[in-house]
């Protein structure tokens, strides 16, 4: 997946300026792809190259630019959800940390693990506040929105999933410190 691909389906929803695009980005697209407001607009300006997307005609002559998909855009998109792709992998920095700590056979990452675990309940609280708020007790009958509503519980059960994880491990590792030093009290 590219970030063009991201943008066309961002700009499919709904035409839009560059900012309120980053600013969608930022509310939605940027739970599951990241990049930088930087980046949008430059691939803005490649994807206008390609002739996939194209500026609506302003009324009042500012300079905000309302950027809409063109055909050729919707064809690039088109062709794109239908190729196969592997399942994502996961490239998490935090893994190797920790693979490389049970090397120095220290807890120096507990403090990162924690802040980890504060910051996927955080997360989850957000998940959760959306999905109250957009879809409160009902079974959505629009596609659309059920396809939206399923993406959402994705990211509340992968929120979870880390939070098990973490509650799991931290005080595990706290363990492994206190038996070691309870070894190294009898070894004196």
């Amino acid at each position: 997946m590219s970030l063009a691909h991201v943008l066309l389906t961002s700009l499919i929803e709904k035409p839009s300026t560059g900012i309120n695009l980053a600013r969608r980005f930022d509310r939605s697209m940027g739970f599951f792809w990241n990049s930088t407001h930087q980046q949008i607009y430059r691939e803005l300006n490649v994807m206008m190259q390609k002739g996939w997307i194209s500026t609506l005609e302003d009324d009042d002559h500012s300079r905000k630019k309302t950027y809409q998909v063109e055909l050729l855009g919707r064809a690039e998109l088109a062709d794109w959800m239908v190729k196969q792709s592997p399942p994502g992998q996961l490239r998490e920095d935090l893994m190797v940390r920790l693979r490389a700590e049970a090397q120095f056979g220290c807890n120096t990452m507990l403090p990162e693990l924690e802040r980890h675990l504060q910051l996927h309940q955080e997360n989850l609280k957000l998940y959760e506040s959306i999905f109250a708020k957009d879809f409160p007790n009902t079974v959505p009958h629009d596609r659309k929105l059920f396809i939206h509503k399923m993406i959402l519980q994705l990211g509340i059960d992968l929120e979870r999933g880390w939070i098990r994880w973490l509650e799991d491990l931290i005080p595990a590792l706290k363990a492994f410190d206190a038996t070691a030093d309870t070894e190294k009290k009898h070894d004196v």
